[in-house]
C-alpha cells in the first residue's frame, strides 16, 4: 500500500476514534465510562505511533515524495515544517483552548467551582507546559538549521526522522503531564484543528481548480 492509501484509511481512521472519544462523557462519572475512556486515548496514541512507524518506513523509501507530501492539500503543505506540524503548536493549541474554556467558566470560578478541564490548568502544570515549550522551541531550532545535507538522501531522512521523534515526544510528554480529562480534550481539539486545516484545504484546491 502506497502512503498516500495509508494516510487517507488512517485520517478517516481517526476521525472515528475521535468521534467515539467525543461521545464519552467527561469527566467519566462510572468506572465502566472512565475505562472506555481511556481505552480510547490509548488507542489514539497508538494510531499515531502507527503513523509515524509507516511514514518512517515510506521516508526511507522514498525521502522526496514524503517531503512533497502529495497526500496532503496545498493548505496544509504550506503550514508544514520539515514534512510535518511543527511542534510547538500543540502548545499553542492547549493555551488557547485552556483560555476559552476559563473564560466561559470564569463566574464558577470565582465562586469556587472546578471543572478539571483545560481551562482548569494548575499553576504547575503551566510553569511546566512554559519548560517544555522552551525545550521544544530550541530542539525545532536545532534540526531546522541541519541546513547542509551536500544532496545526500540520507540526510534528509535522518533530519526527518528527529522531527518526527520531536513530535512524538511533545505529544507524549503534554499526555504526562495532563490529567485524564484533559488529555482527552487535548487530543481532541489537535484532531479537530488537523480536520479544519484539511477541510479548508481540500475547498480551496477545489476553487483553484475550478474557478
Amino acid at each position: 500500500m502506497s502512503f498516500q492509501r495509508f494516510y487517507q484509511t488512517w485520517f478517516d481512521q481517526l476521525k472515528d476514534m475521535v468521534r467515539q472519544l467525543n461521545q464519552v462523557p467527561g469527566p467519566a462519572i462510572s468506572d465502566q465510562q472512565h475505562e472506555l475512556h481511556q481505552q480510547l486515548v490509548q488507542k489514539i496514541m497508538s494510531h499515531y505511533y502507527e503513523y509515524y512507524r509507516v511514514k518512517s518506513l515510506a521516508a526511507k523509501n522514498d525521502i522526496l515524495s514524503v517531503f512533497a507530501a502529495p497526500w496532503s492539500t496545498s493548505l496544509e503543505r504550506s503550514l508544514h515544517w520539515i514534512a510535518g506540524w511543527r511542534p510547538t503548536t500543540a502548545y499553542h493549541l492547549i493555551y488557547t483552548e485552556s483560555s476559552i474554556l476559563f473564560e466561559s467558566h470564569v463566574i464558577d470560578i470565582l465562586r469556587g467551582l472546578r471543572y478539571g478541564d483545560l481551562g482548569d490548568l494548575s499553576p504547575d502544570q503551566l510553569a511546566r507546559f512554559s519548560e517544555l515549550q522552551c525545550e521544544t522551541d530550541g530542539a525545532s531550532e536545532i534540526i531546522g538549521l541541519t541546513g547542509d545535507i551536500d544532496g545526500k538522501m540520507e540526510k534528509l531522512v535522518e533530519i526527518l526522522d528527529k522531527a518526527d521523534k520531536l513530535r512524538m515526544k511533545t505529544i507524549e510528554n503534554l499526555v504526562e503531564l495532563l490529567t485524564p480529562q484533559q488529555t482527552a480534550e487535548f487530543l481532541i481539539a489537535s484532531a479537530h484543528l488537523q480536520f479544519g486545516i484539511r477541510r479548508w484545504g481540500i475547498n480551496h484546491d477545489r476553487q483553484r481548480e475550478n474557478p
